[in-house]
């Protein structure tokens, strides 16, 4: 198999497994949701989905789909600020990366870190899926190192504790879905040995998330060992197609690689959606790209993804575009309220038709 550069995956965190943080207790008191994660007052949440039209819009055309963003495209912003612009933007959700600037999973505290984005979050009604990836949380040197396919199985042991580690913060947060990937072949290593560690090293955390009640959803990365649809069911069928294994859909890998369009790609990994990313890209490159920028037709996408009946969120992915989070966080929920709401029009209204949409 042919595997692209990887230029934009975004990357893990882990915690040492030998010291894992303790999960947070849903017993412990409640923390002042009018209360910042830093400690001060917060402003009240001022979102008014009911004055954005393209929602409306959406909406009346009938569309259940819920928009995220994901708080690696947002990473100058403290994440308190971040969860508050989402929430005010009209945002449904929020893709948590788990990093050193945003509930850093290494750091002391981690539960009463993240009984407090709980209340957050909950304060302003945004759902929330957990990503792990952080390009250096674990190692400073390495992108995305340790990865679940390197040869020092302490190395593989990082990796697998930090998305243990993910999964009870999922847990703790009500999350959606624990979102991973497999990492890229090291060099000297066969693709048979590649794909038994990636399934020895998945084990224990399958089984964390089985006991919570967690799904897993490992996305198809380019360039990595687990680089396509294909790739996802050779894992699967692996592993023994275990209940908590699901699918991270990212809709612009499927127009970078894929050999079927996006919306097809949509319906035919439907029975195993647990998370879905979204941006524009062009055939042939892995580059994350603000909507209009790429070759994707998003109406015929969302279209598919609502027909499938999928309850989690669908969150905007622009990691190298965090330098102007906010704008893209403000341009890219109307143009995604604007593509559903086109999904589900008469053919040929080009009222419906979202600017850059390759919808005649």
């Amino acid at each position: 198999m042919t595997r692209t550069p990887d230029q934009g995956a975004s990357g893990d965190g882990t915690a040492d497994p030998a010291r894992p943080e303790t999960s947070v207790d849903r017993r412990a008191p409640a923390q002042d949701p009018s209360r910042d994660l830093t400690g001060g007052r917060v402003r009240p949440a001022r979102r008014n989905p009911g004055a954005d039209p393209d929602r409306e819009q959406s909406r009346s055309a009938g569309s259940s789909l819920r928009f995220g963003y994901g708080t690696n495209g947002l990473a100058d912003l403290r994440l308190d600020d971040a969860l508050a612009l989402l929430a005010d933007l009209g945002y449904d959700g929020v893709g948590l990366t788990l990093d050193h600037m945003h509930l850093d999973p290494l750091a002391p505290d981690l539960a009463a870190r993240t009984r407090r984005v709980a209340h957050r979050l909950d304060a302003l009604g945004l759902g929330v899926t957990v990503e792990t990836g952080a390009r250096y949380v674990l190692d400073p040197r390495r992108k995305h190192g340790p990865s679940l396919l390197d040869a020092d199985p302490d190395d593989r042991a990082r990796r697998a504790g930090l998305l243990v580690q993910a999964v009870r913060v999922a847990a703790d947060l009500g999350a959606h879905a624990v979102h991973c990937f497999s990492g890229v072949v090291p060099d000297g290593t066969d693709e048979d040995t590649a794909w038994k560690r990636l399934a020895e090293t998945l084990t224990p955390v399958l089984d964390a998330a089985t006991a919570a009640g967690i799904p897993l959803a490992v996305e198809p990365e380019p360039g990595h060992l687990l680089a396509t649809l294909a790739d996802f069911h050779h894992l699967r069928r692996t592993l023994g197609d275990p209940e908590p294994l699901g699918l991270t859909l990212d809709i612009g890998h499927c127009q970078c690689l894929e050999p079927l369009p996006p919306a097809d790609c949509v319906r035919d990994a439907a029975p195993w959606l647990r998370h879905v990313q979204i941006e524009d890209m062009r055939r042939g490159v892995h580059e994350h790209l603000p909507f209009g920028d790429g070759e994707i037709d998003f109406p015929p996408v969302l279209a598919a993804l609502a027909a499938t009946g999928y309850q989690g969120l669908t969150v905007v992915e622009l990691p190298r575009h965090s330098h102007a989070g906010p704008h893209f966080a403000a341009r890219s929920l109307p143009f995604l309220h604007r593509a559903a709401a086109a999904s589900a029009a008469p053919h040929g209204d080009p009222s419906a038709t979202p600017e850059g949409s390759r919808t005649p």
